[in-house]
């Protein structure tokens, strides 16, 4: 049932959302995001004290995650999944001058 409430949230954010451009997000446009078996939508707002990134990832059958940060030029936030293999996969949000760029990529385990 959460699932369900988190999709049709996703899906409502497409709808008002244009695509993302390939040279990254504009404010509010929402971009797909898949990490291990989880997947959902990041975006961002401008708001007075930087850019805010919204992340929500969600498993089916499984209570939404919601990640929120406030980006300054050149600051970048990573969600990775847990594990113990040599590389985990990763989405790195950053923010450049007055874009939003959101990847995916590997980051090392501790």
């Amino acid at each position: 049932m959460i699932f369900r409430t988190t999709a049709i949230a996703a899906a409502s954010v497409f709808a008002l959302a244009s695509a993302a451009q390939a040279d990254g997000l504009r404010p509010v446009e929402a971009q797909s995001i898949k990490l291990g078996k989880a997947s959902g939508v990041a975006y961002y707002t401008v708001e007075r004290d930087g850019f805010r990134v919204v992340a929500t990832l969600a498993e089916e059958d499984q209570a939404p995650i919601r990640l929120e940060a406030v980006l300054a030029p050149g600051q970048s936030v990573i969600l990775s999944t847990p594990g113990e293999a040599s590389a985990r996969d990763a989405i790195e949000v950053s923010r450049q001058e007055d874009g939003v760029l959101v990847r995916n990529t590997t980051v090392a385990s501790n």
